[in-house]
This record gives C-alpha cells, sequence and structure tokens, in this order.
C-alpha cells in the first residue's frame, strides 16, 4: 500500500508494537503514540480515498498534501525502526567483571542517549502531523467549477473503420467459428465467449467486428460497455433500448430484460467487465433460452473470463500485420504499404516493433510518436529508447497511459504498490518471482493479513493475480510446470515508471535520464551510465534510501554502503564484487532485510553480518567459492537462505536459523546424521533443497525419514542422493498435505505412497519420484492429480521381472505438459483422450516384452497418435533379444507417427 499511503499501515503496526513492547516508554510518550496512531489512521483512510481517483482529477492541494503526508510517513518509520533495533537493552546478556562492567555502563548511557532522542523525535513527529492535516485545511479551496469531462480513449476503437483494422481477420474468424460451431444445434442452445487480454490489446475492436459481422443473423442485439464503477440502471436502459427500441424504466428492469428476451434469439456484447459480481447481475436478466443465443464480453481480467465461461485468450498481432499498423500510422493510410527510406529507420523500426511485442495499442501509440518526429533517425532512436522509461509525453502516450492506467487504479492498494516496485527493472528484464517476492517482504509491502498464512504465501498470492489481471506476463520453467518468472510489458513499464516518478516512488537511472523530479531519494535503481549520472548521485542524499537494485553496467555508480542509513534491500545479482571494496560496513546496515549477493564473485562474507539482525533473505547462489561465518547463526529473524551447493557451511549454524521458510541448495557430505537432525528444528520450512552424499546409507535413510516427518509445511522438497545405490523413504507415512513440488532422485519408495492420491495432493504440479513396483493402478491414481504438469517417473518393474502393459487412459495427466516414465516391464500405451496437454515425452519401447505381452497385433506406434499437443519424443528402445526385422519395424512405425501426426512431432529413437 505504500505508493497510496506511504508508510502509514507500517507505522500503525509498529506504534501498537511499541505501546506494548519492551521499551519501557514514559507514560507521556504512550500518550502521544495513542494520538499519532489515531491520527495516523484517519489520514491512512483519506489517503485511499484520494488514491482511488486518476492523478488526472485531483485538486493540485490534494495532491501536495498527500506528498508531505507521504514523505511524513517514511521519515515516521525511520524513526521508529532506528528506536526499536537500538532500544532493545534486554536482548543483550553481559558477563560480570570489572571490563564487563564498564562496558554495560556505556551501553546503557547509549541507551540512555538514543530514549532521549526518540522523545525529542517523537515530539517532532506529533508537531509535523498537526502541521500538515492543518496545511491542507488552511489552503482547501472550494470551488463549484465543473470538472472538465474526459472521453473515454477506448470509444474510437468501436468506430474504427474496417478498412483501418489490420490482423484482425484470424481472430475475428476464430471467435464466429466458437461462436456459431454447430449452428443447426445451437441455436437450440445459448453460447458465451470472454474475450480476454490486457489494455491495449484490441478486445472490444475484436468484440465490435464480431458483432456487425453477426448481428444481422439474430432477432435484436445490443452492445454495451460496464467500466469499472458501472451505473447499473443506465446500462439496463441502454441494453433494452438498443435491444427493443425503446425505452425502460428502472422499476424491474430485470424482470422486463428477461421478458422481451424470453422468445428472441439474441446476440449482446458486454464490454469491459470488471468484477464477477456485476457479471453475476447481468446475467440475471439474460434468460437462458432454447433461440440460440449468443453473448461475447471482453475482459482484463483472467478469472471473470473463466467464470463467465469460454474465455478466449487474444493473441497479440504477428510480426507481418504489426509492421503494417506501425507503417500505415506513420506514413498514412494512403501510403499503408510505404516503408522507411533508408536502412538505419528499417532497424530502428524493427527494434520498436520488438518492443511492442504485437499489441496494436503500443504500435499505435508509438507510430504516432514517429510520425510527428519526421524521418530523422536521431529522433526515431530517441522515440525507441523512452518507451519503457515514462518519459515521453504527447497526446497519444496519455490516452495509452489513461486506457493501461484503468488496470492501474483498480487495484487494490498493496497491489498498486507491488506492481509500482517492478519500475526498479529494465525494460525487457526477466524477474526471478521469488527474488521478487522476498524484495515486497523486505519493503514492508505484504502485511500478515490470514492468521496460518506466511507472509511469503500472501506475496504469491499478490504475483498471481498480478497475472491474473493481466498486469504481468508469466514465464514458466522449462516444461511449463511452474511459473519461476516474469516479465512486464514495454506499455505497462511505461506507465509504471511514470507513476513512479510522479510519487517519488522509485528514481531510475537509465540510459534515458533519471525519473524522480525530489531531491530525497527513496528507492534508487541503476540501470545503465549515462555522463552525469555521478553527478546527480553526488548531489543527492542518500540517508533515505530504502532500497538499492544495482545492474551490472552501472555497478561503477554504486554509493558507498556508509551512505545509506535505513536500507532495507540490497540488491548486486551479477556485479562483479571480486575487486570490490570492503564489505566490512556490512554490519551497520540494521535495517537491511534483503541482501542479494548471487553472482557477484564474492569469495566470503564478513562475520560483522550477524549484526544485521533484521535480515530475512541472503543470497548468495552462484558463488562457488563462498563460505558463510559462524555469525550467520545470530540472524534470528532470517526466513530465505540460498546459497550453491558447494557453499561452505559451517557446523552448527543451521538449526539456530529457526525462523527460517527456505533453504536451498544445501549439500551435506559425510556424517548426514548430525545436520538432518539440526534441519529438523527448521519447522517453518516450505522450501528444502538438500544434496547429500553419505558415508552410510541406514543411519542417513533413518534420520532423513525422521525429518520429512516434521516438515508439515512443506511445499517444494528436492532432495539429490549420491554415493549409495538408493535411499529407502518407505517409513515415510506422515502425509505432506502442501506439495506444490517433489523432486527425490536415487531415492525409492517400494510401492506408490498412500498419501500420494490426488484427495491430498491438489496442488502437486512437479513429481520425480521413483518406485519399485507400479501397478496399473497406481499409474491411475496419478493420472488423477489435478495440477500435475512434469511428471519423471522411474520404475523398476524391468529388473523385477514384472511384465504386463499399462494404459494411459481418456481424462488422465489433464494438465500434464513434460512426462518421462522408464523401466516398465511392458508397453505405456496411450488412449485416445489421454494428456491433451502434453508436450514433450520420453519413455522406454521393450520390443521383445511388447510382442511377448501383445502378440502381434500390437499397434506399434502405442497410441502416440491420440496424443493430441505432443510435439517431441525421445524413445529408448529396448532391443534385448529383438531381431532386426523387428527393431526396424518399430522404427518405421513411429517414424510414421511423426508424419501422420497434425504436429509432426520430432522423434528421437536410441538404443
Amino acid at each position: 500500500m505504500e505508493v497510496v499511503t506511504g508508510a502509514l499501515p507500517s507505522i500503525i503496526a509498529k506504534l501498537s508494537d511499541l505501546l506494548i513492547g519492551e521499551f519501557n516508554l514514559q507514560k507521556w510518550e504512550k500518550g502521544e503514540i495513542r494520538f499519532l496512531q489515531t491520527e495516523l489512521q484517519s489520514m491512512q483512510g483519506a489517503l485511499e480515498k484520494h488514491s482511488s481517483t486518476p492523478a488526472d482529477q485531483h485538486d493540485i492541494q490534494d495532491k501536495i498534501w498527500a506528498r508531505d503526508l507521504r514523505e511524513l510517513s517514511y521519515d515516521i518509520e525511520d524513526s521508529i525502526d532506528t528506536f526499536m533495533v537500538h532500544g532493545k537493552s534486554s536482548e543483550l546478556a553481559w558477563p560480570h567483571g570489572f571490563k564487563e562492567l564498564i562496558g554495560r555502563s556505556y551501553y546503557l548511557f547509549s541507551q540512555f542517549q538514543v530514549r532521549r532522542k526518540i522523545a525529542i523525535e517523537i515530539r517532532d513527529i506529533k508537531r509535523r502531523v498537526i502541521e500538515v492535516g492543518e496545511r491542507r485545511d488552511r489552503y482547501k479551496i472550494k470551488n463549484d467549477v465543473a470538472k472538465p469531462v474526459t472521453v473515454d480513449p477506448r470509444l474510437l476503437a468501436r468506430y474504427e473503420k474496417v478498412t483501418k483494422l489490420v490482423g484482425i481477420d484470424n481472430a475475428r474468424d476464430e471467435v464466429v467459428k466458437i461462436l456459431m460451431e454447430g449452428d443447426e444445434s445451437s441455436k437450440q442452445h445459448g453460447k458465451t465467449i470472454s474475450i480476454v487480454g490486457f489494455g491495449g490489446l484490441g478486445k472490444t475492436t475484436l468484440a465490435n467486428v464480431v458483432y456487425e459481422k453477426l448481428r444481422p443473423q439474430f432477432d435484436c442485439s445490443a452492445f454495451v460497455s460496464v467500466s469499472q464503477t458501472p451505473d447499473m440502471e443506465k446500462l439496463f436502459n441502454d441494453m433494452f433500448y438498443q435491444l427493443a427500441k425503446t425505452t425502460i424504466t428502472s422499476i424491474n428492469a430485470i424482470d422486463k430484460l428477461r421478458e422481451f428476451l424470453e422468445k428472441k434469439r439474441y446476440f449482446i456484447i458486454i464490454d469491459d467487465i470488471w468484477d464477477i459480481s456485476v457479471w453475476k447481475m447481468i446475467k440475471c436478466s439474460l434468460p437462458d433460452n432454447d433461440s440460440g443465443h449468443k453473448i461475447i464480453t471482453t475482459t482484463r481480467v483472467l478469472s471473470v473470463a473463466e467464470y463467465v465461461g469460454g474465455p478466449y485468450k487474444l493473441k497479440p498481432l504477428c510480426v507481418d500485420d504489426s509492421r503494417k499498423l506501425l507503417y500505415r500510422r506513420i506514413f498514412g493510410e494512403g501510403n499503408k504499404d510505404k516503408c522507411p527510406s533508408n536502412k538505419e529507420l528499417v532497424e530502428i523500426s524493427n527494434k520498436i516493433l520488438n518492443k511492442c511485442a504485437g499489441v496494436p495499442l503500443a504500435i499505435i501509440t508509438t507510430g504516432s510518436l514517429l510520425a510527428s518526429k519526421g524521418r530523422n533517425e536521431m529522433d526515431w532512436y530517441h522515440v525507441y529508447n523512452s518507451i519503457g522509461s515514462g518519459l515521453e509525453n504527447c497526446l497519444d502516450v496519455d490516452n495509452m497511459r489513461k486506457i493501461l492506467s484503468l488496470s492501474y487504479y483498480d487495484l487494490p492498494p498493496n497491489l498498486r504498490t507491488c506492481l509500482l516496485y517492478l519500475s526498479v527493472f529494465p525494460e525487457d528484464y526477466k524477474m526471478e518471482k521469488d527474488n521478487l517476492i522476498w524484495m515486497w517482504i523486505a519493503e514492508g509491502f505484504i502485511q500478515c493479513e490470514k492468521r496460518g498464512k506466511s507472509l511469503f504465501e500472501l506475496g504469491e498470492g499478490y504475483f498471481n493475480e498480478l497475472i491474473n489481471r493481466s498486469l504481468i506476463q508469466p514465464i514458466y520453467d522449462g516444461y511449463n510446470a511452474m511459473i519461476k518468472h516474469c516479465r512486464v510489458h514495454d506499455m505497462i513499464l511505461d506507465l509504471i515508471c511514470s507513476l513512479s516518478c510522479e510519487q517519488n516512488f522509485v528514481t531510475i537511472l537509465n540510459a534515458v535520464d533519471h525519473t524522480s523530479p525530489s531531491e530525497r531519494v527513496r528507492r534508487l535503481t541503476l540501470q545503465k551510465n549515462k555522463v552525469d549520472h555521478a553527478t546527480y548521485l553526488d548531489a543527492m542524499s542518500m540517508q533515505q534510501v530504502r532500497s538499492v537494485v544495482v545492474f551490472p553496467s552501472a555497478f561503477h555508480l554504486m554509493p558507498s554502503l556508509q551512505s545509506f542509513r535505513v536500507l532495507r534491500v540490497l540488491d548486486l545479482d551479477s556485479c562483479d564484487l571480486s575487486q570490490a571494496c570492503s564489505f566490512m560496513c556490512l554490519g551497520n546496515l540494521f535495517h537491511l532485510r534483503y541482501l542479494g549477493l548471487r553472482n557477484t564473485r564474492i569469495a566470503h562474507l564478513p562475520a560483522e553480518i550477524g549484526s544485521m539482525v533484521s535480515l530475512q533473505t541472503l543470497d548468495v547462489r552462484c558463488n562457488d567459492t563462498c563460505s558463510l561465518p559462524l555469525a550467520v547463526h545470530q540472524l534470528k529473524c532470517l526466513m530465505c537462505l540460498r546459497i550453491s551447493n558447494r557453499t561452505i557451511v559451517p557446523n552448527g549454524i543451521i538449526g539456530n536459523l529457526t525462523s527460517i521458510e527456505e533453504l536451498s541448495t544445501f549439500s551435506i557430505y559425510n556424517d548426514c546424521s548430525g545436520i538432518i537432525e539440526e534441519l529438523g528444528h527448521l519447522t517453518e520450512l516450505r522450501v528444502l533443497d538438500i544434496v547429500c552424499q553419505p558415508e552410510r546409507a541406514d543411519t542417513t535413510e533413518k534420520s532423513l525419514v525422521e525429518l520429512l516427518c516434521k516438515l508439515h509445511k512443506i511445499q517444494s522438497l528436492d532432495i539429490i542422493m549420491y554415493g549409495v545405490d538408493y535411499c529407502n523413504l518407505d517409513p515415510w507415512v506422515t502425509p505432506p498435505h502442501h506439495l506444490h513440488r517433489l523432486r527425490l532422485e536415487h531415492c525409492w519408495f517400494s510401492t506408490l505412497p498412500n498419501w500420494m492420491n490426488p484427495s491430498l495432493q491438489r496442488n502437486l504440479s512437479f513429481l520425480w519420484i521413483s518406485v519399485r513396483e507400479l501397478k496399473q493402478e497406481d499409474l491411475e491414481i496419478l493420472g488423477r492429480l489435478p495440477a500435475l504438469g512434469y511428471l519423471n517417473l522411474k520404475v523398476h518393474n524391468e529388473n523385477l521381472g514384472i511384465l504386463g502393459s499399462f494404459f494411459v487412459g481418456a481424462g488422465s495427466f489433464p494438465c500434464l505438459v513434460f512426462c518421462s516414465l522408464w523401466g516398465f516391464g511392458g508397453p505405456v500405451v496411450f488412449k485416445q483422450g489421454a494428456m491433451r496437454r502434453l508436450t514433450s515425452l520420453r519413455f522406454t519401447f521393450p520390443i521383445r516384452e511388447t510382442r511377448e505381452i501383445a502378440g502381434n497385433n500390437v499397434d506399434l506406434a502405442l497410441g502416440l497418435g491420440n496424443l493430441t499437443s505432443l510435439q517431441d519424443v525421445i524413445i529408448r528402445l529396448r532391443s534385448v533379444d529383438a531381431s532386426k526385422e523387428k527393431l526396424e519395424e518399430v522404427r518405421t512405425a513411429l517414424r510414421h507417427v511423426a508424419e501422420t501426426h497434425p504436429n509432426h512431432p520430432t522423434v528421437e529413437l536410441y538404443d
């Protein structure tokens, strides 16, 4: 909520902690704090109300008041945090002795000094809070002058000439086909399609083109727009007028609409739905009659589309159509086929099209900018560089931002803050999902809302909602099983950079310019070097900076760590620190909660890191020789520790970090039992990734099973065993209820565990497991796992001499995208309707056993043609005791599958 209400939510919670905590506050201090709580709560409510309206609709005095209050809230939180870190005298225990007495006396004196300072600051904070409130009242101007009425720029899409539309034909034909499919039978039933995609993709335009094409085939039709704050009375009146060509009274409007449409074959477009509750109300007025009605809705919100039914995800324009649209916008309709006059402009326009990523709104907006720049390549490069920076301003850019900002202002306050934070990353940057969430947590953007849910789980909900609202683009791992990264479209980045600049949320130093007009830098991102950046940084105070995110090309601009007083996030991912200055002053960063040192070539961390009492996330991955100091065991707030499998971790550290939720990748060698026993103290673990190379398998098995039975909150578990033939996990009978990912390499179960079933594993999307003996019913159980997207299944049927066919039935593995099946003692046959989303398949084909079991009439293609989404297959042909003729027959049959399959998948065969 910070971009909306500054640090007010966090401050109010911390003021409560001050009142009930062990801070020995004076009575008058508590009274002042209660006053501040009440006053700030009222101001928070006013700021939330203020933020729900787009910035261009605010009174200038309200803008100034909101800005001043947000800035004040930051200063207040800095003071409170300083006091809370330094004021906990009870946390230190001093031994006896003369030197210790002197040390304790000095410590108590320093605490007195701190308390005296906080008393002065509380009085100053109160004065400033009162002053901000009074200033607003003092200068508030009451005027009754009507605000200008703005026209929604999206309305133009309704009236765009068909001759000007580019690349819409295919999408139009697809929607028409889906809508009218089997029309002879569909005349007896209704059909609904919901076009979904982010702002500017052309949903309204597509809906209107389909509307104009099909409306003559219906008894009556209507096209109505809902918007974010719909006037339902006006909407129903408008709908009834278009349908019946007459007006309707607001009384019983739904009943009258239902009565009119009951026997009509109607066609209705419901444009721009934002909320499920609004659709429910509209749906009440639309009878599900037998006349073959059709309904199209458009929305930016995926969950709304899924609830309405028949979601159609609108795709971006192809490259050719994008280029055609851009050139039409630049050179005019009469010169629609004209191209830039020189190679340089062609090259720049291709780069621009790549940034626009096929989004019509982005292409049209950028084309309008280019049309106003003439044919100067430097001007075109300036436009190219400004895309995503939030700096270019003109009417078309303003209209684009207005369209996109509808999605922004529809977000709850906390999600607005999280979205705006993405402006710390440069354009086209692939953001790691988990890192991003830990950064949100470190900044305090995520507050406890539901008992039993961790901050990270709440952050995952925020992340998923931003995807759901089409504001960030998910990037799945290589097998489409889990979302690992995300990206922001350049047009969305342009919007959030613009808003960040306006609200002094993030100061961005990139190749274009710095975007914050304020001298009080709150968050700093160094993305690219520019000549005047060093001068700019020298003139800025770093005392208030909360986040510093640095990219390699601008690392030399990094201010000294001694410059920062209240830093919460420091991310130096991939910056070369091998020759950098000492990190000894890390110990002074008492407020630091996120430290990202991934791939920075550091050899070790200083012992002073133990003084970073607020640290929540420590990421030192991809530093092969990095070692952790013993002082890490003092980091009681640490929730995420990410290290490389070569990182040296001294004994006695891990067991003390009882707040840890994520530990990866942790290597255990030789005597593993003691370290595994330490891991048993980490009962908050959600993510555990360990590599074991034990001396003895038996003791390690016992310790490992005891550990697994304690991990009641585990969601992602990776265990890789080396140096042993197998590790038996049969005693692991306590069911893990929250698994999303399970990888057990060189670990075995004798049979499929009882807890591996759909009722207990609803969220399991990644499974790497070995089962010595698998039965047909076990495969069917796995096939019913509702979220499984990746499966690597190894069995020992072949080695145990257990022969038999396995069948993958219709409807099984509904979400599976990648599948490996190894060690089966007979053929695995895929029935029609199985694994509908499977793209990649790996398995063993036992030729002799297949003949013995199924006889000569067996389908040597094993039903691969029934896997409708298949893209690639790797098959190990086990040809023991099989003749060359039989081997070649199998090869021919499998190649024939690839030739006749609609997708023409690649097939790789090896013996």
